[in-house]
């Protein structure tokens, strides 16, 4: 169930998603604040589990992770157990980014980002394929990024 926010909380939350490093005497300026009650607006919306945690968005081409791979996975069973095995060793896999359960032919997604080809294969191989529930993975290589954000739709309240 959404929590429910007032249109400054909407706009502290927006700010946050463009810096979350800006000062709070900045988000204030901004949002049309003094800094004590957006202080206490923030520390409640990561009270209330709104804002779960402050990070750097690190550019992976900088740092030469110049792949990334969709990969669908079919598992070999679908049991609690299987589905709890597989869960928790993708967690554990550092270049898997995202992964996300699905509907229809495959049972996840997942956003897997290496260095170059090779590193992708060696990852598939040595890593992924010798999971015990998986039976099948196909993988697509993105080309391009067009679009890649951390920024949530954050709609009015009366929308």
């Amino acid at each position: 169930m959404p929590i429910k926010i007032d249109e400054i909380d909407r706009h502290i939350l927006d700010e946050l998603q463009r810096d979350a490093g800006a000062s709070t005497a900045d988000i204030a300026g901004r949002v049309g604040l003094s800094m004590s009650p957006c202080w206490r607006r923030i520390r409640r919306l990561e009270s209330l589990g709104v804002i779960r945690r402050k990070v750097a968005l690190l550019d992976r081409h900088a740092l030469g992770l110049e792949v990334t791979v969709f990969a669908s996975v079919k598992l070999s069973a679908h049991g609690r157990q299987s589905l709890h095995e597989f869960e928790a060793a993708v967690a554990d896999l550092e270049e898997v980014v995202a992964c996300h359960v699905m509907t229809g032919e495959i049972d996840y997604l997942l956003q897997v980002v290496t260095r170059d080809i090779a590193s992708y294969e060696d990852f598939l191989r040595n890593q992924l394929l010798k999971l015990p529930t998986v039976r099948e993975v196909h993988s697509q290589i993105a080309l391009s990024e067009l679009k890649n954000t951390t920024r949530l739709p954050i709609a009015p309240a009366n929308a």
